[in-house]
């Protein structure tokens, strides 16, 4: 079995403090937080004063939904695969060569940067990511990630003594200027 090298999860709380999002459910649970004690300070939750014990609840659901989702998926990075362990309760473990990456991007707001975390996607030709790039999204140190993960790609690639080529269509360019 390969050494992983590395091992992350998306993360909660840097989407929590890194995403629109995450601030939007920090407002709720805080303007939720505070109505339900001064509700409970004046000694009565009736009326309009059920909406901030709700306010509450569903921050605290928006956020247990997102803490499960990102515990339902791990990443591993070994040598030469970057490993996807799948599910909670039904695992599924399934592998990218990275001999077989063609890109490896990085996309990040400016929160996003304040919280030092970012959207990896990567494409390959490996059947993982036939349909659809694989999006991992609110990764922790995301920018140095995203350089260990290229650099590993190319060292794989070397190994295997495999190129890159991309083929174009010359009938599927533009049409010549007269």
């Amino acid at each position: 079995m390969p050494q992983v090298l590395d091992r992350f999860r998306s993360s909660t709380l840097g989407w929590l403090i890194g995403t629109i999002a995450g601030w939007g459910t920090c407002f709720l649970f805080l303007l939720g937080l505070a109505g339900t004690f001064y509700f409970l300070a004046q000694g009565t939750l009736v009326g309009a004063a059920w909406v901030a014990p709700l306010l509450l609840a569903v921050a605290i659901v928006v956020l247990i939904l997102k803490w499960f989702e990102n515990l339902g998926i791990a990443y591993a990075v070994t040598e030469d695969r970057l490993i996807l362990h799948k599910g909670i309760v039904q695992k599924s473990i399934d592998e990218i060569e990275l001999y077989r990456v063609k890109d490896v991007r990085i996309d990040f707001s400016i929160i996003n940067q304040l919280a030092d975390i970012g959207t990896i996607t990567i494409a390959s030709s490996d059947e993982t990511t036939r349909d659809a790039p694989l999006v991992i999204r609110d990764v922790a140190q995301a920018r140095a990630r995203r350089e260990k993960l290229r650099e590993l790609v190319n060292t794989a690639r070397r190994n295997r003594g495999v190129r890159e080529i991309d083929m174009v269509h010359e009938d599927l360019g533009e049409p010549p200027v007269n």
